[in-house]
């Protein structure tokens, strides 16, 4: 779900900076995580340290108040039980205007809280509202905070930040770096073992998908001159490859051109993805139509053929497309569906 997340509608699935960069197999957990932390971190072994992108996090002793910010981070600890004392507010995705996506929203009611405590830092982050919950810990394990931002969150509480690069955790660490940042490092690892037999059984009964060339794409209906390719860095391309598809040696071959999350190419290029066989994108109504028009993106194979699943843009499905703990286990029925429906068009 950013590109200062939003170079459209779609980006702003989480206000960043087009950013990315390579991977071209089943994303791993890898989590060089925190010195003096044990697979059982609890008030005997603390302090903990946790290193990441942007320093090192010293943990000085179990967090009681929990703040989360971007996108995402909140699911972690309601998904192992933790209420945050409060949120960035969900700025893709919501069609109830209740700041949450359903997933989130449904996790804080089962915890005993119909009105969460929201961030609104659409614009940017509200140092004050953050500072005013009095946090113990400030999780943003996926997000695109800056150095500057960082070392202003920690003069608030000690700062769990994204491992390698902005916008570019895979849910696997996402789960196990916040995980490890409220004291719940082997909770964390149970989860993503849990969620990644759920993905297997879901994935079974879609075989088509298996070995599928996709790639995940955003298009200006409005000016079909240039589009964007997420890139194998990004966490909803990366996902594909949990639902058993392939990166296309021409989507792996872009990560020579860029180091961001996503790439911006000239429709002009666009023989250079020839070999695609599935495109995902946000999108409404006619934007397959408008696409098989195009004289230049209609000579996509994939274009041609209709291969093209299109996730309803700015709803709770487009938003799962970056997946969290909360979200792959309430949207992977829909997604899947959509995918599978999309690939029987070309057979």
């Amino acid at each position: 779900m950013y590109l200062q997340k939003k170079v459209f509608s779609i980006f702003s699935i989480l206000t960043l900076t087009l950013l990315i960069a390579g991977c071209a197999t089943r994303p791993e957990l890898s989590t060089e995580s925190a010195s003096g932390s044990s697979s059982e971190t609890t008030d005997s072994n603390y302090p903990i340290t946790i290193t990441h992108a942007l320093g090192e996090t010293v943990i000085e002793s179990k967090p009681e108040r929990i703040a989360t910010i971007s996108w995402g981070n909140q699911d972690t600890p309601l998904a192992l039980g933790v209420l945050p004392v409060g949120v960035s507010t969900a700025n893709y995705g919501v069609t109830d205007g209740s700041g949450l996506l359903p997933w989130t929203k449904e996790a804080f009611e089962n915890l005993g809280v119909t009105q969460a405590l929201l961030f609104d830092d659409v614009a940017g982050l509200d140092f004050e509202a953050i500072s005013d919950v009095q946090p113990d810990v400030i999780l943003a394990a996926y997000s695109g905070i800056t150095q500057e931002e960082y070392d202003l969150l920690s003069e608030i509480a000690p700062v769990v930040a994204y491992r390698t690069a902005p916008w570019q955790t895979f849910w696997r660490d996402q789960i196990i770096y916040d995980a490890m940042g409220i004291g719940l490092e082997a909770e964390g690892k149970a989860l993503v073992s849990d969620l990644e037999q759920l993905i297997e059984e879901k994935t079974a009964t879609y075989p088509e998908l298996n070995g599928i060339k996709a790639a995940f794409f955003y298009f200006n209906p409005t000016d079909l001159g240039k589009f964007y390719v997420y890139l194998p860095s990004d966490p909803r391309a990366a996902y594909l490859l949990d639902l058993g598809m392939e990166f296309p040696d021409s989507v792996k071959a872009l990560t020579e051109d860029s180091s961001s999350f996503a790439l911006e190419l000239s429709a002009e290029n666009v023989d250079r993805l020839d070999d695609i066989d599935l495109i995902i994108t946000y999108g409404t109504d006619g934007l397959l139509e408008s696409l098989q028009k195009d004289p230049l993106i209609s000579t996509l194979p994939a274009v041609q053929n209709g291969s093209v699943a299109i996730i309803e843009d700015a709803t709770p499905l487009a938003a799962s497309g970056t997946p969290s703990a909360l979200s792959i286990p309430a949207t992977i029925d829909e997604y899947l569906a959509i995918l599978a429906e999309a690939v029987k068009t070309d057979q």
